[in-house]
């Protein structure tokens, strides 16, 4: 067999070798497809006066106004704490479009939820959130989202619900849920 020949049969099995290994492109999962329709027709909605208590079995009594109280590196709490037992059902206080599902440094396990008025309310501090729920799931007012927890900076704390209220968009414009929730 002649040297060139030689050389065309190891090239062609380099090539072929070459394909069996090489690894399969990784793919970035998609960014869930956000119902545009009925975030559209939520920002459109009034906020309401009153919503519920997101955490199950807490009355309007036993709820304590945090808001504003000091916190580590000079920073304020927007939001009002609400104390339960580890696991305790977590509510959506209103209908809404989950926005986000993440996990951060200050909130640990977290939810952001698009409500009415383009509100966003943030559930933090979550011990889990409600299996199955994603990121678009469009959630009634009351339906289980989560379960109390310590997550986050939390995490040396008794377990509880921070709740967040943002009137001009996810983490801006904090006022005091206190109020809507008395």
């Amino acid at each position: 067999m002649s040297r060139s020949i030689q050389l065309c049969i190891l090239a062609f099995i380099a090539i072929l070798l070459s394909a069996c290994t090489t690894a399969p492109k990784k793919t970035t999962p998609s960014k869930p497809q956000l119902p545009i329709e009925q975030i559209n027709r939520l920002k459109a909605m009034p906020m309401p006066n009153r919503l519920p208590i997101p955490v199950d079995g807490v009355k309007s009594q036993k709820l304590t106004d945090t808001w504003y109280a000091s916190r580590s590196s000079g920073r304020v709490h927007e939001g009002i704490d609400i104390m339960a037992s580890r696991g305790t059902k977590v509510y959506s206080s209103t209908e809404g479009v989950i926005m986000s599902l993440r996990n951060n440094n200050l909130g640990g396990k977290v939810i952001w939820l698009l409500g009415p008025s383009g509100a966003y309310h943030y559930y933090a501090h979550l011990n889990d959130h409600r299996r199955g729920l994603k990121e678009g799931d469009y959630v009634k007012r009351g339906e289980l989202i989560g379960y109390v927890g310590n997550t986050g900076n939390a995490r040396h704390t008794a377990p509880h619900l921070h709740y967040g209220l943002y009137l001009n968009g996810k983490g801006r414009g904090a006022v005091n849920p206190y109020p809507y929730l008395r």
